[in-house]
């Protein structure tokens, strides 16, 4: 019989996820704090648990997918969270982007209960995850992650393991590094090609087949073309934590982040203007502005 799976954050990556544990044939609950995405998740064959603690008592294997620190208290520590369902055996998947001392704490607290926690964020989109298009990057007990590959490769196309607890998402801060940079550089090659007056459709088109291919010129190069950023795949707001995390990992390392930190610029500019439930591209909209270009919706 198939492993028993939870998701616990049915938002645009959690809800992907349990779409392709149920495909996969894992009988998988799962919850969210909305009442809405609780339904779209019944709607795809999902069964609606009450809270995390009813997901981690009856599973073997939770997936967390969670937008923010507070989630992780609420949905770890809180009276009804999954702390208070773990057992002995349980292997809980934390797939958010977090500062490391977060999902340290998760771990230590399971582990005092026999559960086991790896940490395996993923890099890759709202859209690449509809599609299976993601990498994670599984760190932490080996075991562990040879007993849960088989779940992880339902919903991804990469799954690595990387060593010991915390890799995964020192990888992550990195990939997430070239995501801000790369996002940045897509506005400045589409309001580029419009000033020029050339086709922005054409223009990432061939250069997606020459040397200045990027992930993110492929997937957000047309929506910044649109203007359209209200489908977000990322909202702008949530990522803003990720900048956040990335900043302070540098610091800590002493590493320098001269293009990071000047792209940072333009993701606070955007939620300036309001956009923070918008997508990441939305940043084009900055740049428009500053050509001269009417500005996005």
């Amino acid at each position: 019989m198939a492993q028993r799976v939870g998701v616990v954050g049915l938002g645009i990556m959690g809800s992907a996820y349990a779409g392709h544990l149920v495909e996969a044939g894992f009988p998988t609950s799962g919850f969210d704090v909305d009442a809405g995405a609780m339904r779209r998740f019944e709607e795809t064959g999902g069964i609606c648990a009450a809270n995390p603690r009813a997901v981690a008592r009856d599973a073997a294997v939770v997936i967390t997918a969670l937008p923010s620190v507070p989630a992780v208290e609420a949905a770890f520590f809180a009276e009804d969270g999954l702390a208070a369902g773990a057992h002995a055996g349980l292997v809980v998947i934390e797939a958010s982007t977090l500062p490391l001392a977060v999902k340290e704490r998760c771990r230590e607290a399971l582990a005092a209960l026999g559960a086991i926690v790896l940490d395996a964020p993923v890099s890759g989109t709202g859209s690449q995850a509809r599609v299976k298009d993601l990498a994670v990057y599984v760190s932490g007990e080996r075991a562990a992650y040879d007993a849960v590959s088989g779940v992880l490769a339902s919903i991804a196309r990469v799954v690595r393991y990387v060593g010991e607890f915390g890799t995964g998402s020192k990888l992550k801060y990195i990939a997430n590094l070239l995501v801000t940079i790369h996002n940045l550089s897509t506005a400045e090659a589409v309001v580029l090609a419009q000033k020029a007056g050339i086709d922005p459709t054409m223009m990432i088109e061939v250069v997606g087949e020459g040397a200045g291919a990027s992930r993110m010129l492929a997937v957000r190069g047309p929506m910044m073309v649109a203007g359209r950023y209200d489908e977000p795949t990322m909202k702008l707001d949530v990522y803003q934590k990720d900048i956040e995390i990335i900043a302070a990992f540098a610091r800590d390392v002493g590493a320098p982040t001269p293009l990071f930190s000047a792209s940072a610029v333009f993701y606070a500019a955007a939620l300036a203007e309001g956009r923070g439930k918008q997508d990441t591209a939305a940043i084009a909209s900055v740049l428009k502005a500053m050509a001269g270009i009417a500005p996005d919706p």
